[in-house]
């Protein structure tokens, strides 16, 4: 099948290049030093600087379906966009398009009321607050999301709410407002799967703390604000609930399927430059005589980061399209797929482009650091590797059983 964007989808492919041309790429370097300089806590200015040039050009919301909320795409014309943005850390959130806000966004288009829409929808489309989601916990394995030991209790017209979660992205952000937080509801139905629910959770209601950040690989503020924070008896209204009591997995699986396409399809643009940076670094660079580019080896490692990220792009717009075609229900061996290939071949085009680099790979200078630990963290985040692939090889049995 042919994947050709559609002529609106290449007018915005020209429009979102020329604005990385113009704003991203020149000011990456700043991005990095604040991040840096300012850490997981503090408001990085250069992203709220280049918010309103991003709005302004109609590069904004763009991952919605929503036309009402958004630019009205398809997972598979939403995907190359997607690509472009991921080339570099400082794009996502000056389009608005990063997670775990995009995510968060689709659950209360989908799922909200209208009033939750109205608190807390309506700003997160202006860019002018951040969330975060709660649902990963330090003291469970939290690949099987059943382990969940978190509880939501109903008190009245109130849920009380108490939980230790960790790797919640953008806790420490001082823009972080509100939380989705999954835990349990009803802890021995016998459905698993109809425990937990997901509930509102306002950042300044008492009992909330974000007692730290967390590293990732050692870098604080960029590529991630991991955070964990506590709940203690955290009283919030009723009416925050969503969707349902029972119904926080259903939530998460309309909430994760988009969320992998994204992750996966701004990883290739992650390899792509990684790619870039490899080749342009093994042509300056003379070894033994010659440029590196020359040395077999890695002229076989650029022949092999070339196909993998063809193939890598491939199967995550066959994902895509059967997405918007039959449903991420029955696309989930797709979405399965993508989750565990486009993350292993990221690590290897990108540990590779460090290799190329020498030591110098291994600093801050070329960017490649971060993007290899941000590639590895997606071998984990939405469900770890293991997880997809014990999915998908059931699902490939249950055709003959």
């Amino acid at each position: 099948m042919a994947f050709d964007p559609s002529p609106k989808v290449q007018a915005l492919q020209e429009r979102l290049a020329a604005f990385m041309d113009a704003h991203i790429y020149p000011n990456e370097a700043r991005h990095a030093e604040e991040a840096e300089q300012l850490g997981p806590w503090a408001v990085h200015p250069v992203i709220e600087e280049l918010k309103p040039k991003a709005r302004e050009a109609g590069l904004w919301n763009l991952f919605l379906p929503d036309s009402e909320h958004g630019a009205g795409l398809s997972n598979l014309e939403y995907a190359p966009l997607c690509e472009i943005m991921g080339r570099s850390f400082l794009a996502p959130e000056v389009f608005n398009c990063s997670a775990p806000d995009t995510g968060n966004m689709e659950v209360l288009v989908r799922y909200g009321t209208a009033a939750q829409q109205e608190r807390w929808l309506r700003p997160l489309l202006g860019g002018e607050i951040r969330s975060c989601f709660a649902m990963t916990e330090p003291k469970v394995a939290s690949s099987d999301a059943t382990n969940i030991e978190s509880s939501i209790v109903r008190d009245g017209d109130d849920y009380v709410i108490n939980g230790h979660k960790w790797y919640t992205t953008n806790a420490t952000d001082p823009r972080c407002r509100i939380a989705i937080f999954m835990g349990k509801t009803d802890p021995d139905n016998p459905n698993r799967h109809r425990q937990q629910s997901m509930i509102l959770v306002p950042m300044d209601t008492p009992g909330v703390r974000v007692l730290r950040p967390l590293p990732v690989f050692g870098f604080y503020g960029m590529p991630d604000r991991a955070s964990e924070v506590v709940f203690e008896n955290v009283r919030v209204p009723a009416s925050n609930m969503l969707l349902g009591e029972g119904r926080g997995f259903e939530i998460a699986q309309g909430r994760l399927g988009p969320g992998r396409i994204h992750h996966c399809m701004r990883l290739i643009g992650l390899a792509e430059r990684a790619l870039e940076r490899m080749c342009r670094r093994s042509l300056e660079r003379v070894a033994f005589g010659k440029p590196i580019a020359q040395q077999g080896v890695t002229l076989e490692r650029i022949a092999e980061c070339r196909i993998a990220i063809d193939q890598a792009r491939l199967l995550t717009l066959h994902a895509a399209h059967r997405m918007d075609t039959v449903g991420n229900k029955v696309a989930r061996t797709e979405i399965a797929a993508i989750k565990v290939a486009v993350p292993a071949m990221a690590v290897k085009v990108i540990d590779w482009a460090i290799q190329a680099h020498g030591g110098g790979g291994t600093s801050n200078d070329f960017g490649l650091a971060r993007a290899y630990a941000m590639s590895r963290v997606l071998q984990l985040a939405d469900g770890p590797d293991e997880v997809h692939r014990n999915q998908i090889g059931k699902l490939e049995l249950r055709k003959y059983t």
